[in-house]
C-alpha cells in the first residue's frame, strides 16, 4: 500500500527533518508511527499525502510515485486518503452535517448519495443526532469524532492520522483507537502518529519509531 524508498526531506530554514527513510506498509495493516516531538512524524504523513515532496526518494502509494505526481494528478491521489489531524480543522461556521460533506461535495457525488454517506458516517462515529450542531457547541472528543467522519465518509481505502488523540483525556483517546481498530477489521489500512507511548503498547500492532528524521524501528532492517 505505501512504500519509502530512502526517503529525505530537507527544509530551507530548519534543515533535513527526514533522512533515509525506507519501510513498507501493507494493505490492511494498521500501524502506528511514534518519536519525540520534532522527529518527523507529521512531514511523514504529509509526504504520503503529497502536501510536500520528498527532497530525495521516493515515496509509492498503490504503485503509483508521489514524487512523479503532476500537480493536478494530485486530487486524485487524495481520494485514496482519510485526513485526521490533532486540531481537528473544522470549519466551524459550518454545521456537523456540511463539514462532513465537504469531501463527497468536492468530489461532485450527488445530492441524495452525499445525504447517505454523511449520515452514515455520523452514525458510525455516534454523532447523529448532532448533525445540526456548530463544532464549537461540541466537546472536543466530540469534534474528532466530526473530523474522523470525515475522513471516512467517502471510504478510503489508507487513513493517515496525525496525534488524533493528543488533545484527549486517556478514555476518550483509548475509544478514538477502539474506534480505529474496527476500521481496520473492516479491511482499512491506517497509520496513525502518536507519542503516547503507553496507548500504542496497550494496543499491541508493529510501530515505526522516529528519532530525529532517522527510522530506529519498524523498517526493513527490523522484519
Amino acid at each position: 500500500m505505501i512504500e519509502f524508498d530512502n526517503v529525505s526531506k530537507r527544509y530551507p530554514d530548519s534543515g533535513e527533518a527526514l533522512s533515509e527513510v525506507s519501510f513498507s506498509l501493507q494493505r490492511g495493516e494498521l500501524a502506528f508511527l511514534t518519536g519525540h516531538s520534532g522527529a518527523g512524524k507529521t512531514t511523514l504523513l504529509r509526504l504520503i499525502a503529497a502536501l510536500e515532496r520528498p527532497s530525495r526518494g521516493d515515496i509509492l502509494l498503490d504503485g503509483i510515485s508521489i514524487k512523479g505526481l503532476r500537480k493536478r494528478q494530485i486530487p486524485y491521489l487524495r481520494r485514496k486518503l482519510g485526513l485526521i489531524f490533532q486540531d481537528y480543522r473544522l470549519l466551524n461556521h459550518l454545521s456537523v452535517f456540511d463539514n462532513v460533506a465537504l469531501p463527497l461535495e468536492i468530489m461532485g457525488h450527488h445530492p441524495d448519495d452525499i445525504t447517505r454517506r454523511v449520515r452514515a458516517a455520523l452514525d458510525k462515529v455516534g454523532l447523529l443526532k448532532k448533525e445540526k450542531r456548530l463544532p464549537l457547541a461540541l466537546s472536543g472528543g466530540e469534534q474528532q469524532r466530526v473530523g474522523i467522519a470525515r475522513a471516512i465518509v467517502h471510504k478510503p481505502p489508507l487513513i493517515l492520522a496525525d496525534e488524533p488523540t493528543g488533545n484527549l483525556d486517556p478514555d476518550l483517546a483509548e475509544e478514538i483507537m477502539r474506534m480505529f481498530r474496527d476500521f481496520n477489521d473492516v479491511g482499512v489500512t491506517l497509520l496513525i502518529a502518536s507519542h503516547d507511548q503507553q496507548l500504542v503498547q496497550r494496543f499491541s500492532r508493529r510501530t515505526l519509531r522516529l528519532d530525529h528524521g532517522k527510522l530506529t524501528e519498524g523498517g526493513f532492517n527490523d522484519a
